[in-house]
């Protein structure tokens, strides 16, 4: 399972339905809450999820919590913080979700993903009046017109082609920006367009990028990726053709790496090449490229 999926959450849709539940659960004795300071969350010492009672978290935040559900009798909320107490440590949540339970990743991804999205919407898209939370934040609505806004997650097509069914060769990119001319080298991916299937997504995207005509495509995993909120959908495919002219404005570079240079970059014993980690749901599908996992 990839980092930040596997939450176990029981995300209460029932109980959001009335909002002097959503109350109740917040004033509960049982009730957890996981402040974050600009999108960071915060640790213990020891750098675990620092869970606060409702008597640790000031008084003028109590009406900013986000309810994320119930776990273990526990309901569970996220809180923004303004300005953090001296003695209180907040870390990006990237950095630390490698530290985590595979679970916590999950409930991590929700907590920030929900916080960032009521950060960027205080206003209707329609009026320009300004809106609130409803529904344990699932929700916005707008003080003017009355119109509910609700959370979107970005579908990415992430896909890692191979030059034949059973090839020794796969397409790995590298966009342009910080790790252009490096040896770093990832799977291509892009966003969905409107009125696209996920098929229809890869094989637009890896043209677009390299240049390369793609035929059966195969799903391998999902993952979420809270940056903003993304749900990164990860292919396979087969390539109809060879030769590779990517786009140079988005693309620093695109070549065709055998399996052999793959499985070393994977190992980090290949000088020449190196490979997303664990975390990134690209580091599997080329991992079970690898190992013969995949049947194209």
């Amino acid at each position: 399972m990839h980092t930040f999926a596997g939450n176990p959450l029981n995300r209460g849709e029932a109980l959001r339905r009335d909002e002097d539940t959503i109350r109740t659960l917040e004033s509960s004795k049982d009730a957890r809450f996981l402040p974050f300071h600009d999108l960071n969350v915060q640790v213990t010492a020891d750098r675990k999820l620092a869970w606060k009672t409702l008597d640790q978290i000031p008084t003028e935040l109590h009406d900013q919590v986000i309810f994320l559900g119930l776990q273990d009798d526990h309901p569970l909320f996220a809180v923004a913080i303004g300005e953090p107490a001296e003695t209180e440590t907040y870390v990006d949540c990237r950095m630390l979700a490698g530290e985590l339970d595979q679970e916590e990743t999950g409930i991590l991804a929700q907590a920030r993903a929900q916080l960032d999205w009521h950060r960027r919407n205080p206003f209707c898209a329609e009026c320009g009046s300004a809106t609130a939370p409803e529904r344990g934040g699932q929700i916005r609505r707008c003080s003017g017109c009355g119109k509910h806004t609700f959370p979107r997650t970005d579908p990415v097509a992430i896909m890692l082609i191979v030059d034949e069914p059973a090839g020794d060769r796969c397409l790995l990119g590298q966009s342009q920006g910080r790790m252009a001319r490096s040896n770093f080298y990832s799977a291509l991916a892009g966003f969905l367009d409107q009125g696209e299937s996920l098929e229809e997504a890869v094989r637009r995207e890896v043209q677009e990028e390299a240049g390369i005509d793609v035929g059966p495509v195969h799903y391998h995993s999902s993952q979420p990726w809270p940056f903003p909120s993304q749900l990164m959908i990860g292919c396979h495919g087969i390539a109809r053709t060879k030769d590779i002219n990517f786009d140079i404005v988005e693309m620093a570079d695109v070549r065709w790496f055998t399996r052999t240079e793959v499985q070393l970059a994977l190992d980090e014993r290949n000088p020449e090449l190196r490979v997303p980690g664990p975390m990134a749901i690209a580091h599997h599908l080329i991992r079970s490229w690898v190992r013969g996992e995949v049947n194209l």
